[in-house]
């Protein structure tokens, strides 16, 4: 199963038993005041510098969140888009849940990107899915629905079945579907990252289609939060995961590890070409 996205110019190919493909999260104003000040301030100087760092970092897929507090989306949305895609090459992940925001993006955004996102309540579906069709992209399926998010397996397994099955509907493939199983804090719950897990492991079986997660939430309010991130990764990876949501700058080793070690990295040759980049970096900075 395929799930194949277009920038400008590079094209991305989702795929079980490729590399983890790496979408850069660090365009979202969330907890980022000084984001957040940027885009309210239209400062789109900034928004790009952020893509093209995360690009470095080795992001393969850049997300863009404009929902700050007192911005205006339907103009946000569109022009950070656009001053993305003037200096990134790779494709586009827009993150919005805003009815006339998002078609105004999809609109102006070239190659195929991702949706952020769709999920399994009757009004995502009816809102979102159209415009999958209507604009060709590929979309990411939340297992949570007008219920919120289950606490068990089946419950998400059965969420992320419907998705898939509303898309064929419309003739939408399974391939343009990417389920995120969603990972919850382990501090408000200790099974949490293993319902997750089980979620992923299901939907990957059962359903075939490509995996995306969010991983930093499973970590939250707890001491040391990158090692648990990073743990967690690997094991999400394992499960079936094929597209994870973080920070590249962080999270971009790790995967590479992992990816090496299942076999996905040929001689580690990629592996070490990343090493060596980054002490040329190291030294150059020093």
């Amino acid at each position: 199963m395929k799930t194949v996205l277009e920038g400008r110019t590079k094209t991305v190919t989702i795929e079980r038993g490729g590399p983890t493909i790496i979408i850069g999260e660090r365009i979202n104003p969330t907890g980022r005041k000084r984001l957040g000040e940027a885009l309210l301030a239209g400062d789109m100087d900034y928004v790009r510098n952020e893509a093209l760092k995360q690009v470095e970092d080795g992001a393969d897929v850049i997300d863009i969140n404009v929902g700050v507090a007192g911005g205006d989306e339907d103009k946000l949305l569109p022009m950070a888009v656009q001053a993305v895609s003037e200096v990134i090459d790779c494709p586009i992940c827009i993150d919005s849940p805003h009815p006339t925001a998002l078609p105004k993006a999809l609109a102006i955004c070239p190659g195929r990107p991702l949706i952020n996102s769709v999920n399994g309540e009757e009004a995502s579906l009816a809102r979102v899915l159209p415009l999958v069709k209507e604009f060709n992209t590929a979309v990411i399926g939340l297992t949570m629905d007008d219920e919120g998010i289950p606490t068990t397996a089946e419950k998400r397994f059965a969420i992320a079945e419907k998705i898939v099955n509303r898309a064929a509907q419309l003739g939408i493939p399974a391939e343009s579907i990417v389920i995120d199983c969603l990972a919850l804090t382990v501090g408000a719950d200790h099974q949490a990252a293993l319902v997750t897990l089980e979620t992923i492991r299901r939907v990957s079986a059962e359903l075939g289609v490509n995996i995306a997660l969010g991983a930093s939430n499973v970590s939250f309010g707890l001491p040391d939060r990158e090692t648990i991130n990073e743990l967690f990764l690997a094991m999400a990876i394992q499960a079936g995961l094929t597209c994870a949501i973080v920070h590249p700058g962080k999270a971009k080793r790790g995967i590479m590890v992992v990816d090496m070690l299942l076999g996905r990295d040929e001689f580690a040759m990629k592996y070490i070409k990343y090493h060596r980049a980054q002490e040329k970096k190291a030294a150059a900075n020093a």
